[in-house]
């Protein structure tokens, strides 16, 4: 890992400008697959799993194998992903979004409603290794807000990505991955239906077809690379060190930054981390190329940059911090906040912005799987009320038939009152 001050302008710049683009080899790619299951659905959905993904079993799972699956893992992991399900639905049943009226002004109601929509579609990755706490994480929500489909695709589902499905009662699973199945779920084939929402973390390759189809078919968000910041002002070095291998362990290309007003603790971050740090796989490769250590004058420094590099995951060892902490899709507080937590137990979600996203938005949440819209009810002396308001803003903006179609109604004609 390198340490770097935070007058060093030019690579403090590029923590911070953080563009998530896409490699136009791999854009022209997915943009051919995309095209062809829009134009042809199953035929070409089939060709490129079984050239990409190897496919030779049924590309839809049925109850029975979901069910086979639920029973052939160990009782230990069986427990633990229903404790996980246990967790995800009690924090999802506090974000949706609730339903209220209002009354602006007499003969003036506002009413908001708040419904599910209809089917969505989750991806869970199957590379590395199995994410059944991904499937739990994007299904589950979805359930809670009241969505009568998920839609589940997985290229490659194991038994422990069977269970979660189990556990998380999903409607239907396939055998799917990659931009075929982003592009299936997008636009429907015969055998995939159509959702209204895509959600789920992905390779490049999901994430380029993710943006590819978002103008059609709306989705949660852009996922690059995964991320973590930890603010430190003080601290142990070993477990500092233990949480950025934790992240880096995801992708080679996941970043992993320390913010600290202390030098030596710095330098001791940077000896574990190399001490500890795999000679192979994508940990060493990620904290090699793009573990950094920035070395602040003060804690409000710290919160300030932190802020302009809005991570997925911002770990702190203070109060202080996290209150300041304003721009990141999950923050973790105090010595115990493990990451890992986050991962799997503690409920709150783990598809998370990154790449500077969290500047405007959070993580997945039931709120991510409702429509919500307004009704607005007005009678004639609620209009007459508003006129003043509407009339002088109608003709200032040149639009004089807005302010005419409140005068009509205004003149006296004989109608019945709503």
């Amino acid at each position: 890992m390198r340490i770097i001050a935070l007058s060093n302008r030019q690579a403090v710049a590029r923590l911070i400008d953080r563009r998530q683009e896409t490699d136009p080899a791999i854009a022209r790619r997915v943009a051919r697959i995309v095209a062809a299951v829009r134009r042809s659905g199953d035929p070409a959905v089939l060709r490129y799993a079984r050239r990409f993904d190897q496919l030779t079993a049924p590309v839809e799972v049925s109850r029975d194998e979901i069910q086979s699956g639920l029973r052939a893992i160990d009782p230990t992991l069986r427990t633990a992903l229903r404790t996980s399900a246990t967790h995800i639905r009690r924090i999802a049943r506090r974000q949706v979004p609730r339903a209220w009226r209002t009354s602006v002004v007499p003969g003036v109601e506002i009413e908001q409603r708040v419904s599910p929509l209809n089917r969505v579609g989750c991806y869970v990755p199957a590379g590395r290794y199995p994410l059944p706490s991904s499937l739990l994480m994007t299904a589950i929500p979805a359930q809670v807000a009241g969505v009568a489909e998920t839609i589940v695709v997985c290229p490659r589902p194991d038994p422990t990505v069977l269970a979660a499905a189990a556990i998380a009662n999903v409607t239907r699973l396939f055998r799917l991955g990659g931009a075929q199945a982003i592009a299936a779920l997008a636009y429907g084939t015969d055998t995939l239906p159509k959702v209204d929402k895509i959600v789920g973390p992905g390779s490049a390759y999901v994430a380029a077809a993710k943006a590819l189809v978002a103008a059609d078919c709306p989705i949660d968000f852009y996922a690059g690379p995964t991320e973590i910041v930890i603010v430190a002002t003080g601290g142990n070095p070993t477990w500092i060190a233990a949480d950025l291998i934790a992240q880096a362990e995801h992708d080679p290309d996941a970043r992993g930054i320390v913010v600290t007003t202390d030098r030596t603790l710095a330098e001791r971050i940077t000896q574990e981390v190399m001490s500890r740090m795999p000679a192979t796989g994508p940990a060493g490769q990620s904290l090699r190329q793009h573990g950094v250590i920035v070395v602040t004058n003060t804690i409000d420094e710290a919160i300030a940059l932190a802020n302009q590099i809005a991570p997925e995951h911002l770990v702190c060892d203070r109060e202080e911090v996290a209150q300041g902490a304003t721009r990141a899709g999950t923050v973790f507080v105090g010595r115990y906040g493990a990451q890992a937590a986050g991962d799997y137990a503690t409920g709150s979600n783990h598809v998370l912005p990154t790449g500077g996203a969290a500047r405007f938005r959070g993580g997945l949440s039931a709120s991510d799987f409702v429509h919500v819209h307004s009704v607005q009810r007005i009678t004639k002396a609620g209009l007459k009320a508003l006129a003043p308001t509407i009339l002088p803003l109608a003709e200032a903006e040149g639009l004089t038939g807005h302010a005419e179609s409140v005068r009509v109604r205004l003149r006296g004609t004989r109608t019945p009152d709503a």
